[in-house]
């Protein structure tokens, strides 16, 4: 393992998703996740996003439409929490949301449609 990677990478998970969620989840790691809660911070996040090339707001809204095109719904919503703490906007999330319903499915957009919905009346930015 690369400790400066790691030490990076959890720098910049926890700004993004969260020190309580990240630390939740590397506290709950046991002898069967440890290495791969390690390894993912180490590289998706130590070498993906320490890589200061892309913004972390361009990254995250690239995030949100790969996530999609996956159906990864769960860390889907994760980024979208990410995504609003590293500067997109709810206008912003509307225009991906609809790029994603172009380019993966109708059904897809609809999906995370509902997910935005209760992220964005959580944090505030619309009405419920």
């Amino acid at each position: 393992m690369d400790k400066k990677l790691f030490e990076l990478g959890l720098s910049k998970r926890k700004a993004t998703l969260g020190k309580e969620y990240v630390q939740k989840n590397l506290d709950a790691a046991d002898d069967f996740n440890e290495d791969f809660q390690k390894q993912m911070t180490e590289w998706c996040w130590g070498f993906g996003w320490g890589d200061e090339t892309i913004d972390k707001k361009t990254r995250s809204m690239m995030n949100l439409t790969m996530l999609a095109a996956l159906g990864k719904m769960d860390e889907w919503e994760i980024h979208l929490k990410g995504a609003l703490t590293n500067g997109v906007s709810k206008n912003e999330i509307k225009s991906i949301l609809h790029v994603i319903a172009i380019y993966c499915g109708v059904p897809q957009g609809v999906e995370c449609f509902k997910v935005a919905r209760g992220v964005l009346e959580e944090a505030g930015e619309i009405q419920p």
